[in-house]
């Protein structure tokens, strides 16, 4: 991945298809604010990151199904620059 603002429509392909990001929580349709940058220390090396985007409403359901497991999260805001330092 390079560095610079994130842009999640065009590092996914769906610049023509999606005007916003939506959350990742199952049937949420609601406009994301917030990029979570998670992995599972089991099965990922420290330099992979899982990406999940959260609306307002469902943060705090998406932080705690990944906290509760124990992984490793980061918390950004949608737009903010990507941090590409491995997740320990």
């Amino acid at each position: 991945m390079s560095s610079g603002e994130f842009d999640l429509r065009t590092r996914i392909g769906l610049e023509a298809f999606a005007p916003e990001v939506t959350c990742s929580r199952a049937k949420c349709d609601t406009t994301a604010t917030r990029r979570i940058e998670w992995r599972n220390p089991r099965i990922h090396s420290e330099d992979r990151i899982k990406i999940w985007l959260s609306c307002d409403e469902h943060l705090e359901f998406l932080l705690g199904f990944l906290k509760s497991r124990g992984f490793p999260v980061r918390l950004h805001a949608v737009a903010d620059p990507v941090n590409e330092e491995p997740i320990v």
